[in-house]
């Protein structure tokens, strides 16, 4: 099976701000480090329903991230509800809450106090929604991302990228990407294996004829198996698979997802090795040598994805 991207991850496996840490790389003031947002702006907020207050939604990629809910006086039985929410794009109908991200319910027992909760997501975005209820509450809610500042940012990036795409080449995908893969006909068997571990979801099998007519093969057709590392679409008895003529090369296609489903799922090890490698490549730009001996790949990263090869379904 060939392979192409349709849709690149949505993060690396590291942040930014967890590759100079891991650097030791700060600009030295917090004022350059810290940048604080209003997704609720102060004010006494009127009773709203069950979480139609909408916060404004920000870009915390590359973040780490704490949310901070200010709050003041609740009139008497008022109370506000707040929870995180997150998305991979800034549309209102693809955010989802938050695990363990609602904060305690503010009553007239609990309010002029800070509350406060880290975001530990892999998501591009995230804002608040808001429920007061029954009389009106001041509060307001602040995100803090902190990402230390360096000059050459746009270097260690390229060294983040670099060793992510390393990795994968070792291991598969990390974080979550949509690709195509292609085969020339369908299988001689009633198994179809997705040489790519972890997939996760196969979003269509298309097949295209002499005519160069595309037809979608239906899903109701076979059953999936994303238990395996390699996952495996097997025929439901007495299906098969289409017998029509096709085209000579590329003629079917499987659409599929592969990867961690965020940054925060991929395992401690991979994010490592990931760590290791990019601190080499930004701290030793060109290959280093010294009295002839080469150093192209830090010690310690083979041990920590021996574990997590991609080794093929074949192996």
């Amino acid at each position: 099976m060939r392979y192409s991207l349709v849709t690149a991850a949505a993060a690396y496996p590291v942040s930014l701000a967890e590759l100079k840490n891991h650097l030791r790389l700060t600009s030295g003031t917090l004022a350059d480090n810290l940048t604080t947002v209003q997704s609720i702006v102060p004010g006494a907020h009127v009773p709203a329903a069950s979480y139609t207050l909408v916060g404004t939604a920000f870009d915390v990629s590359g973040y780490d991230v704490l949310v901070q809910l200010n709050s003041g006086t609740n009139l008497t039985g008022g109370t506000v509800d707040v929870k995180i929410q997150e998305s991979d794009t800034d549309v209102s109908a693809n955010y989802t809450n938050v695990t363990g991200g609602a904060f305690t319910q503010v009553t007239t027992a609990n309010d002029n106090a800070v509350q406060e909760k880290q975001y530990t997501g892999g998501k591009q975005y995230i804002r608040v929604v808001c429920t007061v209820g029954t009389a009106n509450c001041d509060f307001s809610v602040d995100i803090l991302k902190y990402a230390p500042y360096a000059a050459d940012d746009d270097q260690i990036t390229a060294c983040l990228a670099a060793a992510t795409e390393f990795t994968e080449n070792i291991c598969g995908p990390l974080v979550s990407k949509i690709y195509d893969g292609y085969l020339d006909d369908f299988p001689a068997s009633d198994l179809l294996t997705v040489p790519k571990p972890r997939c996760t979801a196969i979003g269509s099998i298309k097949y295209t004829d002499t005519d160069a007519v595309e037809t979608t093969y239906s899903s109701a057709s076979y059953y999936t198996d994303f238990v395996s590392f390699y996952a495996r679409l097997k025929l439901k008895s007495g299906y098969s698979w289409p017998t029509a003529e096709l085209r000579e090369i590329n003629a079917v296609i499987v659409r599929f997802t592969a990867g961690y489903a965020n940054a925060a799922a991929v395992p401690y090890e991979l994010k490592a090795a990931v760590k290791l490698l990019a601190a080499h490549l930004y701290e030793h730009p060109e290959l280093v040598s010294m009295r002839d001996q080469a150093f192209p790949v830090p010690m310690g990263y083979d041990a920590l994805v021996m574990n997590h090869r991609d080794w093929g379904p074949g192996a």
